[in-house]
């Protein structure tokens, strides 16, 4: 009886799935990956180009059928590395990037809300390392830690870190929500602190979904004409590609295992009320 029970819930449990249980016991499927996943399949021309960590490349290309920069076959390096170094990078810099890879959409995963510590902040190190190593002149990990040689997402944390893309892409419009009486505004559950840069606006990029429990959070890379910009040329020659491979970090997992929000698939602020 128990090696069933074992193999059929802890070894049967996909990485694009997340089951919790509520209070009374009761299972509670979390399916944001695919809701996510679905959207991009419905709501993007069939050619856009998804920029993202190469861990949800396969699923984003299997279960979107949309094409992505990188994936988890982790075998070019520098393609990685460049996209470490457009997350790692403030908007700005990280447009030039993006424009320069004909990105359409960002990807970004973000367990702040209810808990999942396999999220993109806690993955982050892991893109700026891989980002240094190729571009050791414009990305520096040192810069992403507080005086303390602390990585913090709250007030203490460095100006580097609470102005690079990861960042303001995860936390957009979190530092709205106040979760109950007994959390201020802003509250990562995850890591256990209040978000240290609040209502700050997107220039370059605007929110396109945002999954039901915030897990996937998607984002439109606007075009040259939708502000006043000088034309980035893109570079004439090819990335170099490096058979070197990139791994990034463990299975995230539930620390608050409570939480059910109801909700529609699409963007729209989450009701404290529902969240214990």
């Amino acid at each position: 009886l128990h090696c069933t029970w074992v193999t059929n819930v802890a070894y049967s449990s996909p990485s694009v799935v997340l089951a919790t249980y509520s209070n009374d016991g009761s299972r509670v499927i979390l399916d944001d990956f695919r809701e996510a996943y679905y959207w991009l399949s419905q709501n993007t021309k069939s050619d856009a180009r998804i920029m993202s960590w190469w861990d949800y490349g396969y699923q984003i290309a299997g279960m979107a059928n949309r094409t992505t920069l990188v994936d988890n076959n982790t075998w070019n390096n520098s393609h990685i590395a460049l996209v470490g170094k457009a997350m790692s990078s403030n908007e700005s810099a990280a447009y030039d990037i993006m424009s320069k890879l004909d990105v359409d959409y960002v990807l970004v995963i973000f367990g702040g809300l209810i808990g999942y510590s396999g999220d993109d902040i806690n993955k982050f190190l892991w893109m700026v390392r891989i980002a240094e190593g190729e571009h050791p002149n414009d990305i520096r990990e040192s810069n992403y830690f507080t005086a303390n040689g602390e990585y913090r997402v709250d007030e203490s944390a460095s100006k580097t870190m609470l102005n690079c893309l990861m960042y303001k892409l995860s936390y957009y419009r979190f530092g709205e929500l106040q979760l109950n009486s007994r959390m201020a505004a802003g509250y990562d559950r995850t890591r256990n602190a209040v978000i240290g840069h609040k209502n700050f606006k997107l220039t370059y990029l605007e929110e396109a979904f945002t999954s039901e429990h915030w897990l996937v959070r998607i984002y439109r890379v606007k075009k040259l004409n939708e502000f006043n910009r000088q034309y980035v040329k893109r570079r004439n020659k090819r990335t170099a590609m490096q058979q070197k491979s990139s791994r990034s970090g463990k299975k995230g997992t539930l620390r608050f295992k409570n939480v059910v929000v109801k909700g529609t698939k699409d963007v729209r602020p989450v009701n404290p009320n529902s969240i214990r």
